[in-house]
């Protein structure tokens, strides 16, 4: 068995600058709803969008998914591996095809390899993130926190 060598943990600059290069490059998340009536937690893998300021995800309007964030908005998503997380505290708004432009459809689409036009019943979600956190190992933890009400702390 071997051992990875140790890696210094990374400032509070550079997690943001690697948590803004995976949110433009990774496509799938695992994100996490609950309903307003304290309903269980619902966990699924989606694929997503960033577009610099919110991250774009779509569903079916009949999901627990989708019905959770049309019924609380709150959501949580994590992105990345276990050991180099980014984990996105947001608020969701509820958006259909006739809402985005033919650009934002188009990129979504040609980002996640997956077209929700194509199928009847599916919901964009645009999450605002309110919260980032992101960390490796635990000698990040103590300045994980990117993002606070919705401002960059970095």
């Amino acid at each position: 068995m071997t051992t990875p060598p140790a890696v210094p943990p990374r400032s509070r600059s550079q997690r943001k600058l690697d948590t803004l290069a995976r949110l433009e490059s990774d496509v799938d998340a695992w994100v996490a709803t609950a309903g307003d009536a304290g309903g269980m937690p619902h966990l699924i893998p989606l694929s997503f969008m960033w577009d610099g300021a919110a991250l774009l995800l779509a569903t079916t309007a009949a999901s627990p998914t989708g019905r959770n964030l049309r019924s609380s908005a709150r959501v949580r998503i994590g992105i990345g591996r276990t050991r180099d997380v980014v984990l996105v505290e947001g608020e969701a708004q509820a958006l259909t095809a006739e809402d985005l432009t033919v650009e934002t459809l188009d990129a979504f689409a040609a980002k996640t390899g997956f077209d929700p036009r194509d199928s009847g019943g599916n919901l964009y979600f645009r999450v605002r993130p309110q919260c980032i956190r992101a960390w490796r190992e635990v000698d990040e933890l103590a300045e994980r926190d990117l993002m606070s009400g919705g401002r960059w702390l970095v």
